[in-house]
């Protein structure tokens, strides 16, 4: 292999990077205008060309977010603007011919999270590929429906941070190539609201031939929402504007992205009376960009046929009741998100976790109705479509276990990206851990490149069908079961989502006391 340049002639312009031990990265490449003025709450628009070299040797800004969630060090956070449309492209120094590319979306959901955070050195160095980031659209500028206020004057289009995740995928498309990458071999993957960003794009039809595997990391399907759904949080949104706006339509597109943000946060309030855990920004099922929901998608045999890895982590919720307290854990809300399923479904439900309502149970469940219920449905109906390893994260540190968190949500991206065997890691492994973190780092690297590369994990993971329900349990040492937790699986296979739940109401004598963290497996 050769040592390639750090100089490469885009579609758009001739852009430059930065070398370093043995990796080339590029910074903040536009691949798409900035959504800003009179391109706010539009689609994406081509990125707007330059001439020379434009060097790409630092992060660009983030989406607009609370300023909380940009924090990179001490004293310091990431810039925000609307003129956030950029991704990032890491590449072995050294490399010839074309290599698989791997697109990582970030979680958040849907409110926070930024490319910066998720750096690719170790995924790069460990399996050779490709790696991009990018950044999309937030919270109401990217994922609140205002279509329903479109007039002559005034035109809103709709799920505008999954059209520029598509607009990036198009990016990758054209541009790859000349970082070294392989545009007909393109694994998109993502966590959290990035894995249900990854379910979606599983059922949207312009994504089809953008990319050729797909990881879905602790997908929340449910974040995608129901039409009825997305009208009410748009509406509602409009009506918190007009307490502060004479004219709040007008003043979506005045208004700074700071006062969109607080009527934001005021709409995440109101959405979480209307059903516990419920998220007013997302993907929302249009019949146009995304014609059908992802779950019934994969059912019908409708998504595109791309081999899958899908997983969840055992103890999801944990991470939400300690510190991002976005899914409420409460026995009202277990029984509120439940008032949409049949009587003999909720009972089968709360049948299948004994010792409800006890916190930690209700814990599980919550964690269990968003991430691991749909995510199974997904597995169930995808897995006739292309190949499908499903996956469950069970490794943890025992400073993670002390402090209460466990295998909880976001915890195996530590071993994907490599942090289990880093500086910052080597806190969470120094209670004699070292050597299982850096087995588990090395078995999930090598099987998420190994899949990116052929489609196929590395290690002896059986494809998922559902007559075995074949899972890799991801811990020290690595196994295989078949159909765990099985009573709690055909409990919920009668549930559809939360989205059952009517809307309106709220939660009686919502609990909010604090609640210790324990593991109920």
């Amino acid at each position: 292999m050769g040592q390639a340049d750090t100089t490469v002639t885009t579609a758009d312009g001739v852009v430059d990077g930065v070398a370093y031990d043995g990796l080339h990265s590029w910074r903040g490449i536009p691949y798409a205008a900035p959504p800003m003025g009179d391109r706010r709450f539009r689609a994406p628009q081509p990125p707007v060309g330059w001439r020379g070299v434009r060097h790409c040797v630092s992060f660009r800004n983030a989406a607009p977010q609370a300023r909380r969630y940009t924090t990179t060090g001490i004293n310091k956070h990431q810039p925000v603007s609307e003129d956030c449309l950029t991704l990032n492209v890491i590449a072995p120094a050294r490399r010839s011919g074309p290599l698989p590319v791997m697109v990582f979306i970030h979680g958040g959901a849907y409110i926070l999270g930024s490319s910066q955070t998720y750096r690719g050195d170790s995924l790069v160095r460990a399996t050779g590929v490709v790696y991009v980031s990018i950044n999309y659209r937030l919270g109401a500028l990217g994922y609140l429906d205002l279509t329903g206020f479109s007039s002559e004057a005034r035109t809103f289009d709709g799920n505008l941070g999954l059209r520029d995740q598509v607009a990036a995928l198009q990016w990758v498309q054209r541009n790859i190539a000349g970082f070294g990458g392989d545009p007909d071999n393109v694994t998109v993957f993502g966590e959290s609201a990035g894995g249900n960003a990854v379910t979606t794009l599983l059922a949207t039809p312009s994504a089809e031939g953008l990319f050729h595997r797909a990881i879905a990391q602790s997908s929340a399907p449910a974040l995608t929402l129901p039409q009825k759904w997305a009208t009410k949080f748009a509406e509602t949104f409009v009506d918190i504007l007009g307490e502060t706006h004479p004219d709040p339509v007008a003043a979506l597109h005045t208004a700074t992205p700071a006062q969109l943000g607080h009527a934001g946060d005021r709409l995440a309030r109101e959405a979480g009376k209307l059903v516990p855990g419920a998220q007013p920004f997302g993907p929302t099922i249009d019949g146009e960009i995304l014609p059908q929901d992802p779950i019934e998608a994969a059912g019908d045999g409708r998504t595109h046929p791309v081999p899958l890895i899908i997983g969840t982590n055992r103890v999801e919720a944990n991470l939400f009741a300690k510190v991002f307290p976005v899914l409420p854990t409460s026995p009202g809300a277990v029984r509120r998100s439940l008032e949409g399923a049949t009587p003999e479904v909720r009972e089968a439900i709360l049948t299948a976790y004994p010792g409800f309502p006890e916190p930690a149970v209700c814990r599980k469940i919550m964690g269990d109705m968003i991430f691991w219920a749909p995510s199974v449905a997904i597995a169930d109906g995808h897995s006739a479509t292309a190949p499908t390893y499903v996956y469950r994260y069970d490794y943890s540190t025992r400073i993670l276990d002390w402090i209460g968190f466990g295998p909880t949500h976001a915890m195996e991206l530590m071993a994907v990206f490599g942090l289990l065997t880093s500086r910052v890691g080597s806190v969470l492994t120094a209670a004699g851990d070292k050597r299982a973190a850096r087995r588990v780092t090395e078995a999930v690297q090598n099987d998420w490149g190994s899949f990116a590369a052929t489609g196929a994990p590395r290690s002896a993971w059986p494809r998922y069908d559902t007559e075995t329900r074949a899972v890799r349990i991801i811990d020290d040492p690595l196994r295989t079961e078949f159909d765990p937790k099985g009573e709690r699986r055909a409990a919920w296979s009668g549930y559809r989502s939360y989205a059952e739940v009517p809307l309106g109401g709220g939660i009686a004598g919502e609990e909010r006391e604090h609640q210790k963290v324990d593991d109920v497996g």
